[in-house]
C-alpha cells in the first residue's frame, strides 16, 4: 500500500481503479473498500478525493468519456475533405469496436447508469456533445447527430458479433449517411 504524506498520484490511480473495477464486475459492484484495495490506498483516501461513490463515479467516467473524445480527435483532426470525413469516421468506428473491450463496457455501464439517473445523463450528454462538436466540423449539425448515432450503433454490433464485417459495410454505411 502506498504511504507516506505525499502521494499525487493517488487520485488518478483512485479513478483507474474505478474503471478497471466497473469494467470487470459492474458498476453494482463498485465500493470503496473494493476500489481502495484494487488503487492500493488506504481507505480513507476514498472519503479524502472523493465525496462518495456517486462523486467517484462522474469522475471516472467522465474521465473514460475524455479518453473516447480524444480518439475522435485523433480521427477527425486531418480531415480536411468530406472523402476524408467519411473515411475518418469508418476508421473510427474500426478503431472503437476493435479496441479493448473493456472500452466496450464500459460504455455500455455508464449508458445504463445514465439510463436510470438523470446526473449521468447529463454527463453522456456532455460526452456526445462533443463528439458531435468534432463531427461538425465536417458535417452539418443534423448528419453530425445521426452519424454519431450511427458510430454508437456500428460499434457495438461490431464488437458483439461473432464475424469481423468489412470496412465496406462501414464505409457504405457512413457514405449512405453523409453523401446528399
Amino acid at each position: 500500500m502506498a504511504t507516506g504524506r505525499t502521494d499525487p498520484q493517488r487520485r488518478e490511480r483512485i479513478l483507474a481503479a474505478t474503471l478497471d473495477h466497473i469494467a470487470e464486475e459492474g458498476v453494482a459492484g463498485v465500493s470503496h473498500r473494493k476500489i481502495a484495495v484494487r488503487a492500493d490506498v488506504p481507505l480513507g483516501s476514498m472519503t479524502y478525493h472523493f465525496a462518495g461513490i456517486d462523486d467517484l463515479l462522474r469522475e471516472a467516467f467522465k474521465r473514460f468519456a475524455d479518453q473516447i473524445v480524444a480518439v475522435f480527435e485523433r480521427h477527425l483532426a486531418d480531415a480536411g475533405t468530406p472523402e476524408r470525413a467519411r473515411e475518418a469516421v469508418t476508421d473510427l468506428v474500426h478503431a472503437l469496436s476493435d479496441g479493448p473491450r473493456r472500452d466496450l463496457v464500459l460504455t455500455h455501464e455508464l449508458y445504463a447508469l445514465a439510463a436510470r439517473r438523470d446526473e449521468y445523463r447529463e454527463l453522456t450528454h456532455a460526452w456526445t456533445a462533443r463528439s458531435r462538436d468534432l463531427l461538425e466540423r465536417h458535417f452539418d449539425v443534423d448528419t453530425a447527430r445521426q452519424l454519431d448515432a450511427l458510430i454508437d450503433g456500428l460499434v457495438l454490433h461490431r464488437s458483439l458479433d461473432t464475424a469481423p464485417r468489412s470496412r465496406d459495410l462501414t464505409r457504405a454505411a457512413v457514405r449512405r449517411l453523409t453523401s446528399g
